[in-house]
């Protein structure tokens, strides 16, 4: 990590002419945002902590996957937020608002409108462009706190994995973007869907989460997905609160599935 800058406009919020509500660390590299979040030691705050890194070692992906991404063409961060009373049984909130605020953020750069591919892929068409990884601590009922970490493909052209379906948000518009530009959109948008269920009333979840359902890419219609079972044909009838995924297949049963007990068909 060769460089870092911090800002810490939180502890003055009654300032109307803050220049930003969360605190920020910028690094030039490091493993990955999430792990740097979890070994930091800093104190439990209100105020979420953002961290951008232009390249990381070892990013991080759903489970084990890892995340490609070129040193500075894309946007790498972590927020770490905590929730005042969010139920612990609620915590898919946390992943409803990250994924809900890139959805918004990345449709006003195009025409056309982004996807949220269960549980939490930002989908343009049938490419994904952007992933999200979510950390929860949990203390008692309640989620005490959550890191999320975002990888956006934003700049990059050429993927050199095997990732099977990648595209980036300069090659949906047609020119590069600039990061900076992109990073306050989402941060804007975060910041709004966080505010709306930070205490954790029945109504505002409820209110995101058909929020949440409204974006969902592949919703109401018949495609091939593949469980432990084999491959079958259904269609997304509902996401449950607690992000359990509700398919209907041809035989007019109904199938629960828990986030990788599932793969999508594209």
């Amino acid at each position: 990590m060769s460089r870092q800058s911090t800002g810490h406009s939180c502890t003055h919020r009654e300032k109307k002419t803050m220049e930003r509500p969360y605190s920020l660390i910028a690094l030039d590299e490091v493993d990955s945002t999430n792990n740097y979040l979890r070994r930091l030691d800093a104190p439990d705050s209100p105020c979420p902590l953002l961290v951008t890194a232009e390249y990381q070692t070892a990013g991080r992906g759903a489970d084990t996957n890892r995340w490609e991404s070129a040193r500075g063409e894309n946007l790498l961060f972590s927020l770490r937020v905590q929730p005042q009373a969010l139920p612990a049984r609620h915590m898919f909130a946390i992943s409803e608002v990250a994924a809900l605020a890139l959805v918004t953020a990345l449709t006003s750069f195009s025409e056309a409108p982004f996807t949220i591919k269960w549980p939490n892929d930002i989908y343009y068409g049938d490419s994904k462009v952007a992933g999200i990884l979510i950390e929860n601590d949990l203390q008692g009922a309640f989620v005490r706190r959550s890191v999320v970490g975002i990888g956006i493909n934003v700049n990059q052209r050429r993927f050199l994995s095997d990732a099977p379906n990648p595209r980036s948000l300069a090659d949906i518009v047609g020119h590069d973007l600039e990061r900076r530009t992109v990073l306050e959109r989402i941060m804007e948008s975060f910041l709004h869907f966080f505010g709306q269920i930070t205490d954790g009333t029945p109504d505002a979840l409820d209110a995101l989460h058909q929020h949440y359902k409204g974006h969902l890419y592949r919703m109401g219609e018949e495609h091939k997905f593949i469980d432990d079972t084999g491959m079958f044909c259904a269609t997304i009838v509902d996401v449950e609160q607690s992000g359990h995924l509700i398919l209907q297949d041809t035989e007019c049963d109904r199938r629960r599935y828990e986030f990788k007990q599932l793969k999508y068909i594209i």
